[in-house]
């Protein structure tokens, strides 16, 4: 499984009140309605298919007019799904419809009534009233069912994306013109699911139509920023690797047409409010651009936020839509000339280096962001900034010793183990001459020594004791740390005997 992480573009200036808003929003009435809406839905599917089923084995039934609607629709849309069902030949899907095949006309025909009575009741449930029933969608609907999750795993997969792309957008139109977008992007990916699906036997509720908008306008706003992945494989490991915006949401987008062309036999899922929010998403944003308004909006809010509206900074932004690497780079140089720890211009410059090809520049200016982050305890931040410059360096490149320190300490305190063991000892090879070696080697053996792996501690103490690294301080925690593993292995080795 894929999934983005994170985007070059994450950090804000203020607080994204509406995309906090509509996540908290969407929460809440999931944790409210969950379980009612869950049994209305499996109990709406299985009413409807139970009635598809009877009334293309049994043509001479009768049908309520809902139940009529129902069975036209479908057999417009599906039919080979239909001539499957009024196949004699074809085995009972399961024991309700075995007992029909031994029902007489008469039960056959109470069993019709009773499930049109069931279907009727139904179109008067919560998941009808505020979910869309693509054949007879309500007007409140196309909105109501933009804030409402069918799973816990659509509610995460959705809130995150909303978070990663949503807070950025927000950040450069401004609360009133996102939330005015996300709205109108939401009921027009409803509206062309409705229109592509009219046979849809159970109401589509859910965001992604609204999310899907996003994207698309985060393809505009952000074409080249690198977003960050996470490919799940041999869990729990987490294979990361970035790509360009114009890279993956296309792809995306084309992932969404190709599943909605496989699952067309089986009435689909909301794919088509997702492909047609992205389109909606796609066209408002180059709109926006082209006319000038995204432009004006930007302009208001960075008068708007005080602490970040440095001129320089500001110029690199502009040179940096502008595609214009080199006077974006020329901007933050001078910024950082008269401010040498100016944050924002760090976190800037290794994307830019990085866009222009310059490795050795990138790296240099990864370096120095991640000693700023560590130093104002953004250890998040560093932790990534660390991970930018290996990737940069094939592996082989060493963070400088202080800093690198700092973050093995940090994975420590964190009590990630394995992490902080496994950069205390590459500290400890890639730098043998300092004396952050030496605590690095004993730091290491000191987490094994807590993990049972008594050898493997054994041999980082006596590493860090025949170091060439004058450690005469340390020479007593070695030397018990020596003890505490041999005790340690002769136990081990009694409990095997026993």
């Amino acid at each position: 499984m894929i999934i983005p992480l994170r985007h070059e573009n994450n950090r804000g200036r203020r607080w994204p009140y509406i995309t906090i808003t509509i996540i908290a929003l969407s929460a809440l009435l999931f944790l409210v309605a969950h379980n009612s809406l869950d049994e209305q839905f499996n109990r709406s599917a299985e009413v409807q298919s139970h009635t598809l089923r009877l009334a293309a084995a049994y043509p001479d039934a009768p049908l309520s007019q809902g139940q009529q609607e129902l069975v036209s629709n479908f057999r417009r849309s599906q039919r080979a799904t239909w001539d499957q069902f009024a196949s004699g030949e074809r085995n009972p899907e399961d024991k309700w419809e075995l007992e029909m095949r031994q029902s007489t006309p008469d039960q056959i025909k109470q069993e019709m009534i009773s499930l049109g009575s069931q279907l009727d009741q139904m179109r008067h449930s919560t998941i009808f009233q505020f979910g869309l029933a693509a054949p007879q969608p309500t007007l409140v609907s196309f909105i109501t069912a933009n804030f409402i999750e069918g799973s816990w795993l659509h509610l995460i997969l959705n809130l995150w994306f909303l978070w990663l792309v949503g807070t950025a957008l927000e950040e450069v139109w401004g609360p009133p013109l996102y939330a005015g977008i996300y709205l109108v992007s939401g009921i027009g990916g409803l509206i062309v699911q409705a229109l592509a699906n009219r046979s849809g036997m159970v109401p589509v509720i859910g965001a992604s139509g609204a999310i899907a908008a996003l994207l698309g306008a985060f393809l505009v706003r952000f074409s080249t920023s690198k977003i960050q992945l996470g490919f799940f494989y041999l869990r729990p490991k987490l294979l990361r690797f970035s790509l360009p915006a114009y890279a993956v949401l296309p792809l995306w987008v084309a992932g969404q047409f190709f599943s909605s062309r496989m699952s067309h036999e089986a009435g689909g899922a909301s794919y088509w409010s997702q492909i047609g929010g992205f389109a909606i998403g796609l066209t408002l944003a180059i709109i926006l651009r082209y006319s000038g308004i995204a432009k004006k909006m930007e302009q208001a809010i960075e008068t708007q936020v005080g602490w970040s509206a440095d001129p320089r900074i500001v110029k690199a932004s502009e040179y940096l839509e502008e595609n214009n690497i080199d006077s974006a780079i020329a901007e933050l140089q001078a910024q950082i000339k008269d401010k040498p720890d100016c944050i924002e211009a760090w976190e800037i410059l290794p994307s830019l280096y990085w866009k222009k090809g310059d490795i050795p520049a990138h790296q240099a200016a990864l370096e120095t962001v991640c000693r700023l982050h560590v130093k104002n305890k953004n250890f998040e931040a560093a932790w990534q900034d660390y991970e930018d410059y290996v990737r940069a360096g094939g592996g082989t490149s060493k963070m400088p010793c202080a800093t690198w320190f700092e973050l093995c300490r940090n994975a420590e305190d964190q009590q990630n183990w394995d992490r902080a063991s496994t950069e205390y000892e590459h500290l400890a090879k890639a730098y043998p001459t300092e004396r952050a070696s030496v605590l690095s080697l004993i730091s290491a053996a000191r987490i094994h020594l807590r993990l049972g792996n008594f050898p493997h501690a054994r041999k980082l103490y006596t590493a860090a004791q025949s170091s060439p690294v004058p450690h005469r301080d340390w020479d007593e925690t070695i030397g018990k740390g020596l003890e505490k593993a041999d005790v340690g292995s002769r136990r081990e080795t009694v409990d095997v005997r026993q």
